[in-house]
C-alpha cells in the first residue's frame, strides 16, 4: 500500500491528519490523485448525500475601502464603475431567489458602507419576514458589534475566507491588516452563533503546498461549517496583473483534501473554478463539492463586480440561468437539493453565553 493509500484510508475513517500529510496528499499525482478524487467522492456522499445546494448570489456593492494586490474591485483601481444597490433592489432580488427555488441568499459586497450597518440589518430582516429564506452574508472584516447586529436581525450564515494562513504573504497582498485580525473576526463570528465559513486562494504568488496545507489545517481549526476554495485568477488591474493564475489540478487537490478533512462542511464548485476550466465546476462536484452559487445580481451591476476578469456568466438572465445550473447538476448523477441547507451541525450551535468579545487565541463555540 502506498504512502498516499494508507492516508486515504484512515481520512475516510476519520482521523485528523497532521499538516505534513495533508502536503503529502496535496502533492499526489496518477493513481494517487485519482485515489484521493475517488476517496473525497465517498466521503462527500456518505455526510452530505448527492442533493447539490444552491445559494443565490447578490453582490450589492463593489465599493470598497480595502486595497488587496490581488483584488479587481480593490480601493485603487480607479476604472472601476462603483455601484450600490438599494435596499428595495436587493429585497426584490432575494424574492427571485426564492422564487427559483433557491434556499439560500448571500449578500456580498466590498468592505465600506454602502450601506450602513443598520440598512444591511433592516435588509436582513425584510428577508426574513418576507420570504422563507436562509441568509448568508460576505461583507469582510467588521466590529464584533456589526457582526452581533446582524446576527440579531436574523442573518444564518457569514463568509470570510482567511485567503492564506501563510501571516507573511497575508500581510504582503492586504497592505494594512493582519492575518490574525482576519481570524479574531472568524472567532467573532462563531461565539455569536452563526455558521462560519472560510477558505482560501490557490496559486497565489508566493505559496506553497505547505501552506496550502496550512490554510486547510486551520480550516479544521476553525471547524468551519463551509469551506470556500478558487483558484487564483490575476486581474489586468491590479499589482499582480503579471502573475501566474492558479492551476485547475491543484484547486481539485486541494477542494478533495478539505472534503477529506472536514467531511461535512458545505464546499462550494466555485465560480471561479468554472472561470478557469469550460467544467470546473462539473468536476468540483466530482472530487468533494456539494454546493453552486448562481450569480442573482442584476445585469446593470454584475459586470461591474469583476474580483477577477473572464467571469463566467455576466449576463445570463437568472430565469435561464437556473434550468442550465440544474442540468449541469443532474449530468453528474446528483440532484438539486430543497430547502436552506443548514449546516448539520447546525441544530446544535449555541451562541456564546457571555456578552464580552472572545479572545481569538482560543477557538470559541466549537462544534464537534
Amino acid at each position: 500500500m502506498s504512502a498516499v493509500a494508507a492516508l486515504l484510508e484512515r481520512a475516510e475513517a476519520g482521523a485528523r491528519l497532521r499538516r505534513e500529510e495533508l502536503a503529502l496528499l496535496l502533492a499526489a499525482e496518477g493513481e494517487d490523485q485519482a485515489a484521493l478524487f475517488a476517496a473525497a467522492d465517498r466521503v462527500r456522499r456518505r455526510t452530505m448525500g448527492d442533493g447539490v445546494y444552491l445559494r443565490g448570489l447578490i453582490e450589492f456593492s463593489n465599493i470598497c475601502r480595502q486595497d488587496c494586490l490581488y483584488c479587481g474591485i480593490r480601493r485603487s483601481n480607479r476604472k472601476v464603475e462603483r455601484y450600490r444597490m438599494t435596499p428595495a433592489e436587493i429585497l426584490a432580488t432575494a424574492k427571485v431567489a426564492e422564487r427559483l427555488g433557491y434556499g439560500t441568499v448571500v449578500l456580498q459586497s466590498g468592505e465600506s458602507d454602502a450601506l450602513s450597518p443598520d440598512e444591511v440589518a433592516a435588509v436582513i430582516r425584510a428577508i426574513k419576514r418576507e420570504t422563507s429564506l436562509a441568509v448568508t452574508l460576505s461583507l469582510g472584516e467588521r466590529t464584533y458589534e456589526e457582526y452581533k447586529l446582524w446576527k440579531q436581525a436574523g442573518a444564518d450564515r457569514y463568509l470570510l475566507r482567511h485567503e492564506t494562513a501563510d501571516p507573511d504573504l497575508f500581510a504582503r497582498l492586504r497592505p494594512g491588516r493582519t492575518l490574525a485580525e482576519r481570524v479574531q473576526c472568524l472567532y467573532y463570528l462563531r461565539s455569536l452563533g452563526y455558521q462560519v465559513g472560510s477558505g482560501f486562494m490557490v496559486g497565489l504568488p508566493g505559496q506553497t503546498v505547505e501552506s496550502i496545507a496550512a490554510d486547510i489545517d486551520l480550516l479544521v481549526e476553525l471547524n468551519v461549517e463551509m469551506a470556500g476554495i478558487g483558484p487564483f485568477i490575476p486581474h489586468p488591474d491590479t499589482p499582480l496583473a503579471g502573475a501566474a493564475p492558479g492551476t485547475l489540478e491543484m484547486t481539485l487537490k486541494a477542494l478533495a483534501v478539505t472534503r477529506l478533512a472536514i467531511p461535512d462542511a458545505h464546499i462550494p464548485a466555485t465560480t471561479a473554478l468554472g472561470t478557469i476550466h469550460p467544467e470546473g465546476r462539473q468536476l468540483g462536484l466530482r472530487v468533494g463539492a456539494n454546493v453552486i452559487m448562481p450569480n442573482l445580481t442584476p445585469p446593470p451591476y454584475r459586470a461591474r463586480y469583476q474580483l477577477y476578469p473572464g467571469k463566467i456568466c455576466l449576463f445570463e438572465d437568472p430565469e435561464t440561468c437556473a434550468p442550465c445550473v440544474e442540468a449541469l447538476i443532474v449530468a453528474q448523477g446528483r440532484y438539486v437539493a430543497r430547502g436552506p441547507g443548514h449546516s448539520p451541525r447546525a441544530a446544535f450551535a449555541q451562541p456564546a453565553a457571555k456578552e464580552e468579545m472572545p479572545d481569538a487565541r482560543q477557538p470559541v463555540g466549537e462544534l464537534h
